[in-house]
């Protein structure tokens, strides 16, 4: 079964530095329809202003995954960490018994432009943990490359949950399959161009549940950017 979720059908925030769109239930945006897919619990499109950014805030008990499109990223958090995470970097808190974190545009005069994610952990109570990787374009280049998981290779982040996270840059017409395992469940937001997954057009800003199937089949229509969300 494949169900289109329509970009315009996302919530949105909208301040004088910020405009987001959800994919679920996140802040003002209520949707008891989409709550949430599985352990998926948020995708935030991110646009944020030229000396904008998210003060201090506190989080527990979640897995914060950010994956930035363009421009860079300022974090700071309560562990110490302070870097700068820029287009072709994937970043992972585990928040457990709790972290305050800020992100800031590192740009006074640039947007930047992110996809913030946040998976349930398997457990609560973890120790707080951070990490970021870069993602070589050529690995992701016209197939799909894991850059998270609960048992990481060297080059992914790891997630404290049964979730994997898969990212793909497409040249226009080609095409790309992923296999999934019985029982398992696909969420694949398109961030760039426009795909096609079975006979469904999939544009920037929309995605795709996807569950009862053994493959997915995603050809381009132009170049595009995705993330496949395999999930238990």
């Amino acid at each position: 079964m494949m169900t289109l979720r329509k970009s315009e059908g996302r919530g949105r925030t909208q301040l004088d530095w910020l405009d987001s769109r959800h994919s679920f239930s996140f802040g003002d945006y209520c949707d008891p329809e989409h709550d949430s897919f599985g352990n998926l619990r948020a995708i935030n499109e991110d646009v944020i202003k030229g000396g904008g950014g998210f003060a201090e805030q506190s989080r527990r008990d979640m897995e914060i995954v950010t994956y930035v499109l363009a421009g860079e990223l300022e974090h700071r958090d309560s562990l110490g960490n302070g870097s700068v995470i820029r287009a072709g970097h994937v970043q992972r808190m585990s928040a457990g018994t709790g972290i305050v974190h800020a992100e800031l545009n590192a740009s006074h005069e640039n947007p930047v432009h992110i996809l913030q994610i946040w998976i349930a952990p398997s457990q609560p109570g973890l120790e707080p943990s951070y990490e970021q990787k870069d993602i070589d374009p050529r690995a992701i280049s016209n197939k799909f490359v894991r850059i998270a998981a609960p048992e990481p290779l060297e080059t992914e982040v790891r997630l404290v949950q049964d979730a994997e996270i898969w990212a793909a840059r497409f040249n226009c017409h080609e095409e790309a399959i992923h296999m999934l395992a019985p029982g398992r469940r696909a969420w694949v937001q398109v961030v760039r161009g426009e795909v096609e997954i079975g006979t469904r057009a999939v544009r920037a800003g929309d995605a795709m549940a996807i569950s009862d199937e053994d493959s997915i089949v995603v050809r381009a229509r132009a170049d595009a950017e995705l993330l496949l969300f395999d999930l238990a």
